[in-house]
């Protein structure tokens, strides 16, 4: 059980960093690839016949076809993170544009750490396990935000 990851690019790593570091955290298993859906389509179509894992994270930048592409191989389901270029929501807009019948699932432009979480909560449909580790990480979110409050009262009224 687990995530099949693709990036668009290698340059995508870099922003990617941050998902990886959550299902790390999260113990969840997840693999990764480099493939284009226009340079490389017979490597996404392997890649995507090939993996075990339920569901799939890509990320996409400029023409952000990759996803779609994706879902098009797929019944699993597809989660796309718009990555951000010199053309602001190009990706954005190309990934919420899918046609009727061939859904993803979209996040905010380089949310990739909410794409990761959106995958851990569709395994975790079947896994009571990562609901656990899902409501753990909600907890720390939680505890940081009053720490961070308690921060900066004290500093602002001192």
């Amino acid at each position: 059980m687990g995530i099949c990851i693709i990036l668009g690019s290698k340059s995508d790593l870099g922003k990617a960093e941050k998902a990886f570091d959550v299902l790390r955290d999260l113990s969840v298993d997840f693999d990764v690839h480099v493939a284009s859906a226009h340079r490389t389509p017979d490597l996404v179509e392997k890649i995507v016949k090939e993996t075990n894992h339920e569901v799939f994270l890509i990320f996409a930048g400029l023409s952000a076809a990759l996803p779609g592409f994706v879902a098009s191989l797929t019944e699993k389901p597809v989660i796309g993170v718009p990555l951000s270029s010199n053309v602001p929501f190009d990706s954005l807009l190309s990934m919420v544009q899918m046609p009727k019948g061939v859904p993803i699932a979209v996040v905010g432009v380089d949310n990739v750490v909410n794409g990761a979480l959106m995958c851990v909560e569709i395994l975790a449909v079947k896994n009571e396990n990562l609901v656990e580790k899902i409501r753990e990480y909600r907890k720390k979110m939680r505890e940081k935000v009053i720490k961070d409050n308690e921060e900066v009262r004290k500093h602002v009224q001192s």
